[in-house]
């Protein structure tokens, strides 16, 4: 378990702020936020490549807070990759099993089992200047996860991918998370967040506003920032269960309602949203061509800067943007019986990698 407790940092123009949180063994934990929220300054506290002026860093009830990064345990993996460019893919993964001593047939054994496990066994003789963005990344990580260390640091490692390497090194990243590799990971990106984390901590100015699984903080927001920086409201685990013969997809939610939406995904554990202002709610059942309509019972309006947040509970909460205008015509208030639809086409699955 690594515990980090009232870590504060003056860095000038920016600072962090009594930052305090858990990881448990096991965890593939998230720290989520925008650009210049503090993310990689917390990761590099934690690596111990920044010092802190204040709070403390434990590691399984051992204090490393002022040990240097070689005594602490953990792997940290950059953004910029930090290859060694004279050095094959095979020297690259064997320098740190070097540099602790192993040798020989135990050298060459472990190497052939990381490159294995990351499916790059194949470029063990290439050089590092000649592998695409997604290769060099995992021979990265192959070189870090040779320390075995107890904690393995990620600071925005798909970023800089494209969409199918992506999905390639997201789906090994949760393959080492399962194997019982602890992980941090920061990112911007709250679809990455949610395919990979179990748990996540949203990152703003030097603080953290919330820290909790994916699906509490987007479904319950503690904070206007974790609100408008997430942005999404309608958010739910599901299972994609069935596909029509126009590829229309049946998702079931765990209140066992069914949806319906489009996806590339044809089956699979995951989870789906769609935004407030895709709902439309009506005192009538509508007459449209929305697949998604529910009836229910107004449990909450909120005041927001151009209208009403509204609340429905259709046996799921639904919640939905409308204007002024529209709460008084339609006479919404707490209790209200209305109709809420949207369209399949508003919808976005997120598989669960």
């Amino acid at each position: 378990m690594l515990k980090v407790e009232g870590l504060s940092k003056n860095l000038g123009a920016f600072a962090l702020k009594d930052v305090s949180f858990t990881v448990n063994e096991g965890d593939y934990f998230m720290l989520l936020g925008p650009s210049g929220a503090g993310k990689s300054v917390i990761l590099e506290t934690i690596a111990g490549l920044v010092r802190p002026e204040s709070g403390f860093i434990y590691l399984n009830n051992e204090d490393i807070t002022q040990k240097p990064i070689t005594n602490r345990g953990v792997g940290l993996v950059f953004q910029d990759y930090a290859a060694f460019p004279h050095m094959s893919v095979y020297s690259n993964i064997a320098y740190p099993l070097r540099r602790k001593g192993v040798k020989g047939r135990a050298l060459h054994r472990r190497v052939i089992e990381l490159a294995e496990k990351l499916s790059i066994n194949h470029l063990l003789d290439r050089n590092p200047q000649t592998l695409s963005g997604g290769e060099l990344q995992r021979m990265v990580l192959a070189r870090t996860l040779a320390l075995e260390p107890k904690v393995l640091l990620l600071d925005e490692p798909l970023s800089s991918l494209d969409v199918q390497l992506r999905a390639g090194l997201r789906s090994a990243l949760r393959a080492i998370n399962r194997e019982g590799t602890t992980i941090i990971h920061v990112t911007h990106d709250y679809e990455e967040a949610i395919s990979l984390a179990n748990r996540v901590a949203v990152v703003n100015k030097g603080i953290i506003e919330q820290c909790d699984t994916a699906e509490e903080i987007f479904q319950n927001p503690k904070s206007m920032f974790v609100a408008k920086f997430t942005g999404v409201r309608n958010f739910y685990h599901a299972q994609i269960i069935d596909t029509t013969e126009h590829e229309l997809r049946i998702i079931q939610l765990q209140s066992r309602h069914k949806i319906c939406g489009y996806t590339d995904e044809s089956i699979g554990d995951g989870f789906v949203c769609f935004p407030e202002s895709a709902v439309s709610v009506s005192r009538t059942s509508p007459n449209q061509s929305a697949l998604n309509v529910f009836q229910g019972k107004v449990v909450d309006i909120f005041p927001q800067r151009f209208g009403y947040e509204v609340t429905v509970d259709v046996g799921f909460k639904v919640m939905a943007l409308v204007t002024w205008e529209s709460i008084n015509r339609l006479e919404l208030q707490h209790g209200s019986d209305v109709w809420v639809s949207f369209k399949a086409n508003s919808l976005r699955f997120i598989p669960r990698v």
